[in-house]
């Protein structure tokens, strides 16, 4: 039977253990909170992150890191701004040839780098692969029908590992578009912030439509500058998960971004947040790397004034509607 690693016990990684379980595998899933990993081992519960969800009692739980040595292939969910650090944890413990599939959404802060090129620098010759897609940890968790990507550089690879964890109730496509599947998850989450604005201002649907088909324009001018195929972000990495974010309180970035438009202030929603809102860092992430590519992306622009440089949320707003009249395409 394959084993299947999972690092990272947030509501995500969990829900891909749940996952990996029901598709036949072994599953060791290590958590950064030994009390999280005694959760999973003794109650076959995560409380912390994914509550009122029962989890398979096959599914095993560590604290420690080098317990994934063994694994065959290994799931990498440790939140975007992390994936460093945690690479350089791993490298001493990981087995030449193990796949590792990158399932945090996000572009790292200080160096404007994808997740991919991280992991690529501090793991050098790793077979490295992004798992992304329109996908709520609590309905994966329960075997709810879900669709998502998994790209590599060799497709064929990534369809042997999609029929691995995949099942007919979490169905993977491969692909062989490793920067397009990565661009579309990570922008998603900005732009499900600046929905979530529209939601809680109380700007109504035309509003938001608009705002996310203006989103999609620029997730897609970013990509294509980057090396995307634009396929890709029009799928189930782009578009697809663009649409589920930007509308449905699930979204951890959407709920706060609605939270926002009704007046409360970021320190405060983030306060009270066990689980990490990637959005917030992405958006200045994103427009880093926008910068260095020469694209301009107004949304997102708009999302890191507010976020990061303390801007007025109605002024941005204002300043975007009156941005002048122009071709769509």
């Amino acid at each position: 039977m394959t084993t299947v690693g999972v690092i990272g016990a947030g509501a995500w990684g969990t829900a891909l253990a749940c996952a990996a379980r029901r598709a036949g595998n072994d599953v060791l899933i290590q958590a950064y909170e030994p009390e999280v990993a005694d959760a999973i081992n003794l109650s076959h519960s995560n409380p912390t992150y994914l509550p009122n969800t029962n989890l398979d009692p096959h599914i095993k739980a560590t604290p420690d890191l080098s317990d994934l040595k063994g694994c065959d292939v290994i799931l990498f969910v440790a939140p975007a701004q992390f994936v460093r650090s945690t690479a350089q944890q791993l490298k001493p413990n990981l087995k030449k040839g193990t796949p590792l599939l990158i399932c945090a959404k996000g572009i790292e802060l200080e160096s404007g780098k994808l997740m991919s090129e991280v992991l690529g620098e501090e793991l050098p010759g790793a077979e490295i692969g992004i798992l992304s897609g329109p996908t709520f940890a609590s309905e994966v968790a329960n075997g709810l029908p879900s669709a998502c990507t998994l790209a590599m550089d060799n497709s064929d690879q990534a369809m042997e590992i999609a029929k691995m964890i995949g099942s007919s109730r979490f169905r993977i496509y491969a692909s062989d578009d490793i920067i397009g599947a990565q661009i579309g998850g990570a922008v998603k989450n900005v732009l499900a912030i600046a929905s979530g604005m529209v939601s809680g201002k109380g700007f109504g649907d035309n509003a938001r439509a608009a705002l996310i088909t203006r989103g999609i324009s620029e997730l897609a001018r970013l990509g294509v500058a980057k090396g995307a195929k634009s396929e890709t972000l029009m799928g189930l990495s782009g578009m697809g998960d663009l649409t589920l974010t930007c509308n449905s309180m699930q979204s951890r970035n959407f709920s706060l971004g609605v939270a926002l438009g009704q007046g409360e202030k970021l320190d405060d929603i983030l306060k009270v947040r066990k689980a990490v809102t990637e959005g917030v860092f992405t958006a200045r992430s994103v427009c880093k790397l926008a910068a260095s590519l020469h694209v301009e992306m107004p949304i997102c622009a708009a999302v890191n004034e507010i976020l990061n440089k303390g801007a007025d949320l109605n002024q941005v707003v204002d300043m975007l509607l009156s941005r002048p009249f122009k071709e769509e395409m």
